[in-house]
Order: structure tokens, then C-alpha cells, then sequence
């Protein structure tokens, strides 16, 4: 998302060829783009540098999304459709200049398009040999799940992955999408760990950096506030004492969570992606890690809040599986009890 100038706060694409070798000769193998990133520059800077290295394209899981449209006023440019979903690969593997795409992903949930509509239109994808696995990013998990059982149903493809944003300040995610990612066997890559930016805790209290806007505007400024700031606060001080940067805790702490393979992030310059390679050596205090939980801890919907209460109307006085619950007070009590 950060390759390209075309929105206004991107890398040039010398500077994204830099990026992309620098990553791969440090290990990296899955990059992630999608079709609207900096208007389609995004894939073209990718596909001009991958294209003319076929070992290097072998070696990388490269993913890239549909959904987002590039013509404005056409209705079938966008969207989960199969008319959509079939133009809109054509293009990315001409300016990726490859024959498949590794994993493609839905980019948004598209309330318009009937969900098997789309996942036959993918497995046709799959089986044609241009898909090699699907995804889907930013979807409800009811919709995921709906998904994942019509592929079962019928043996399509299945999804393997999902795309949430997540980080120490959007963790709402751990309450529907990361048990059911957890049942239906999907792993989790989170996109904007960082926030914006806000967690490498660079930002005043103001949401300026050294006194101006940041580039991506009201993204970043409208998620700064007193929570935030208090976060940012513990992540410099954890930092410090850790002796490594706020952005390579926060990152440790993605890392961490259940569900997660493998992290999104999206540097604008190499030292950026430097420092955010130096993360994976980065691993949180158990202190440390019980502070932030206590900062960001999200407050649970109906009905997760309720349903650790039902757990000693099921099975009061017993333990299942390593869970112990409470006697319920107002079960019948036994013949020894009334006695």
C-alpha cells in the first residue's frame, strides 16, 4: 500500500524495488498488495521488478485483492461478482506480469453479491491454474463462515486466510473473527499493526510529528486520544528498557496473539523496514505484555459478555476440560443438601 506516490504519502518505486530486495534478502517471502493500491501503481512497481526475475517470483507467496474498483460510474468494476472478480485478475496478473497469483483475497464484504457467487467464481479461478488459494479481508465472521461451508458443501476451494486490521488499538476482532479463523482452520495476517503509524508512538499528544499533520490525515488523527496516548506512553517506556523501538514491541505483540501467521507491514523506507525486521528478535516481558493487555483490553459485546456467567448454569461444581465452574446458587439442591 505504501508503494507508489499516487495517494499522496507513498515510497517511489526505486525506493520499492530497495524495499522488496532488502526484504527478501533478509528472508521475507510474502508480499501483499491489491489492485486499487496507489491506483494500480502498486502492482505495476511490483510486477516491473518481480517480472524480470522468475526465481525470485517462485520464491515469494505474492497475494493481491479484488472488490475495489479503478473506474468510477461502472458498476461491474467492482465488487465480488463474477464479472468483477474475473476482470479485475486478468489485470492484476498483466501488471504483476505473472501467470498466477499465490493468494487472492476479497478485499471488503460486498452485501450486493450472492456469497456463492463469489466462491464459485473463485474456485473456477483455482482450478483454471491463475489462483493458487483464496482469502478474505474485512469480512464478518458469519459471512466468513457462510463461505467456508458452501466450499465444504459443494468441494470448492476452500479459504485459507484471512485480512484483519489489527493491532494493540483495534483488537474488537479477538471476539467473533479470531475463534471462528481458529475452528475453521484460517490463519490470521493482520494489516496496519502499527495503526497509521501511531504505535511507532512518533506522534505528539496532538497527533502532529514535529509540529505537522501527518500525511494520511484524519486515518491517523482521528484514532489519538487519551487511551492512545497512554499506550504510546507504556510502548516508549517498554522500549527503553527492553532497548529496542516502540514499533518492534508493538509488533512483538502481534506476533504473539493466537490465530497469527504472518504480519502485514507496510514500511515507507528502508529504515522503517529495518526496524521492523529487527521486531522478529523481539520478544515481550511477561510484564510488559500484562500491562498492555491492561491498557487495550477491548470490553466484550453481547453475547461474549454473558456467556462466561451460563458456564455454572451448564456445569456448576464441575470441571470440563480444565475449566472449573462455580456451583450455580439457584439449581435444585440434592436430598443431602435439603437435609
Amino acid at each position: 500500500m505504501t508503494f507508489g506516490q499516487d495517494w499522496g504519502w507513498g515510497c517511489d518505486g526505486v525506493t520499492a524495488k530497495r524495499l522488496m530486495d532488502y526484504y527478501i534478502d533478509h528472508g521475507g517471502n510474502f508480499i501483499d498488495t491489491a489492485n486499487i493500491y496507489t491506483k494500480g501503481h502498486s502492482e505495476k512497481i511490483i510486477g516491473d521488478h518481480l517480472g524480470s526475475s522468475p526465481v525470485k517470483r517462485h520464491k515469494l507467496v505474492l497475494a493481491t485483492k479484488f472488490c475495489g474498483t479503478l473506474f468510477s460510474g461502472e458498476p461491474n468494476a467492482g465488487g465480488a461478482g463474477r464479472k468483477s472478480i474475473l476482470f479485475n485478475l486478468e489485470q492484476s496478473l498483466r501488471r504483476l506480469q505473472t501467470d498466477y497469483i499465490d493468494l487472492y483475497w476479497m478485499h471488503f464484504s460486498d452485501e450486493h453479491t450472492p456469497i456463492d457467487e463469489t466462491m464459485r467464481a473463485l474456485d473456477d479461478c483455482v482450478r483454471a491454474g491463475k489462483v493458487r488459494y483464496i482469502g478474505f479481508s474485512d469480512t464478518p465472521a458469519w459471512r466468513c463462515t457462510q463461505a467456508q461451508m458452501l466450499a465444504q458443501m459443494h468441494g470448492w476451494s476452500p479459504l485459507v486466510a484471512l485480512q484483519l486490521e489489527y493491532s494493540l488499538l483495534e483488537r474488537t476482532i479477538e471476539h467473533e473473527l479470531v475463534p471462528m479463523a481458529m475452528e475453521m482452520g484460517l490463519g490470521i495476517t493482520p494489516w496496519s499493526p502499527l495503526k497509521g503509524g501511531i504505535l511507532s508512538a512518533k506522534y505528539a499528544a496532538d497527533g502532529t510529528v514535529n509540529g505537522h499533520t501527518p500525511a494520511r490525515g484524519e486515518w491517523v488523527s482521528r484514532a489519538i486520544n487519551d487511551r492512545t496516548n497512554a499506550v504510546t506512553a507504556a510502548l516508549r517506556e517498554f522500549a527503553q528498557q527492553s532497548h529496542c523501538t516502540p514499533s518492534q514491541i508493538a509488533l512483538a505483540w502481534v506476533r504473539s496473539r493466537l490465530g497469527v501467521s504472518s504480519t502485514i507491514i507496510g514500511a515507507r523506507t528502508l529504515e522503517q523496514l529495518a526496524d521492523n525486521i529487527k521486531s522478529l528478535d523481539v520478544h515481550l516481558h511477561p510484564s510488559h505484555a500484562a500491562k498492555l493487555e491492561e491498557l487495550t483490553r477491548p470490553d466484550p459485546p453481547f453475547p461474549q459478555k454473558f456467556l462466561p456467567a451460563t458456564r455454572a448454569v451448564m456445569h456448576g461444581g464441575c470441571e470440563i476440560n480444565g475449566e472449573h465452574a462455580e456451583p450455580w446458587p439457584l439449581a435444585p439442591r440434592t436430598d443431602n443438601e435439603r437435609h
